[in-house]
């Protein structure tokens, strides 16, 4: 295999004329540039370089290789320049995963902030479970995820930054006993049958939880993994129902919605990320802007967290 460096070097040989010049270009002595134009000539298997009077010119091989130098070194400062522009975040990639009720509330104002600095990093969404994105991050086919309960599920090498902690509230039919009340304790709701809205998983943990610290276990009647669905069949009067508050930003017009106590279900929202992915500027900015979005003053109005490391 040819030498990069002795390539150059046999291109500043030809380029100047003489060892002598080159070697004064390139701040070595006349004997070590020749060395290495020697041991090339060794790797080639053929001589590169005849004298020309006082200097020295080119061999058909010798020419070959000097246009292929050229090309390399045109290709390695190409390479140093886009290195540098993905170093300082002009441009890349960037994959995130997030949950449905984290994208408008999260995520979308986030992504904005973020396109408007680094308008060159292309940034991939896609929409998962509130828990899968997690195992898109270990492999390195996400840089990001939006998730629920990560602390516990991650190991060395990761980080879970914190954004928000997300209650859930009581979801009543208008006229509903409960519905006059401003706080509702959560044992009051033992009796009632139950409208489900969570997948079995992170979501749905905070809700069974909770009614076991009460002293019962919600009597779903009906399931619905969406929370627009799972409202309407509230507003019918088929059941109650806890949900996220983050999940009734749209909330329908026959339901009543009260926050609950004793105690109060919450779900941990966090953001995923490798240690090493940290390295690139946008998604340093990608995080501070979801933390910004997430504060009470900018965001949805729920309680933030700070960073940790995880291993």
């Amino acid at each position: 295999m040819l030498d990069v460096r002795r390539l150059q070097v046999l291109r500043a040989v030809v380029t100047s004329g003489t060892v002598t010049a080159a070697a004064a270009n390139l701040g070595y002595t006349p004997s070590a540039v020749s060395q290495q134009v020697a041991a090339l000539e060794k790797q080639a298997g053929t001589p590169l370089l005849e004298r020309a009077g006082r200097g020295v010119r080119p061999t058909a091989a010798g020419l070959l290789l000097t246009e292929h130098a050229a090309l390399i070194g045109a290709a390695v400062s190409q390479a140093e320049t886009a290195l540098a522009d993905l170093r300082a975040g002009r441009t890349g990639r960037l994959a995130v995963r997030y949950f449905a009720t984290a994208g408008s509330t999260l995520v979308a104002p986030a992504l904005a902030g973020v396109r408007a600095e680094h308008p060159g990093v292309r940034i991939d969404l896609e929409l998962n479970d509130a828990d899968e994105p997690f195992h898109d991050v270990a492999p390195g086919r996400t840089d990001l995820a939006v998730v629920v309960q990560a602390r516990d599920r991650v190991g060395p090498g990761f980080r879970v930054v914190h954004l928000l902690d997300d209650p859930y509230d009581a979801v009543l039919p208008l006229g509903h006993v409960l519905a006059a009340r401003e706080v509702v304790d959560l044992h009051e709701l033992s009796g009632e049958q139950w409208v489900g809205s969570e997948p079995p998983g992170p979501c749905l943990e905070p809700v069974i939880d909770s009614c076991a610290a009460a002293g019962f276990s919600p009597d779903f009647v009906i399931r619905s993994e969406d929370y627009a669905t799972a409202q309407g069949f509230v507003a019918a009067g088929l059941g109650v129902g806890l949900m996220p508050r983050l999940g009734l930003r749209n909330r329908h017009p026959g339901v009543v919605v009260r926050p609950v106590r004793n105690p109060e279900p919450l779900r941990v929202i966090s953001a995923v990320v490798r240690e090493t992915a940290l390295e690139q500027p946008a998604l340093r900015r990608l995080l501070e802007a979801l933390r910004t979005a997430a504060d009470p003053s900018t965001g949805p109005g729920l309680s933030t967290g700070t960073d940790s490391s995880a291993g």
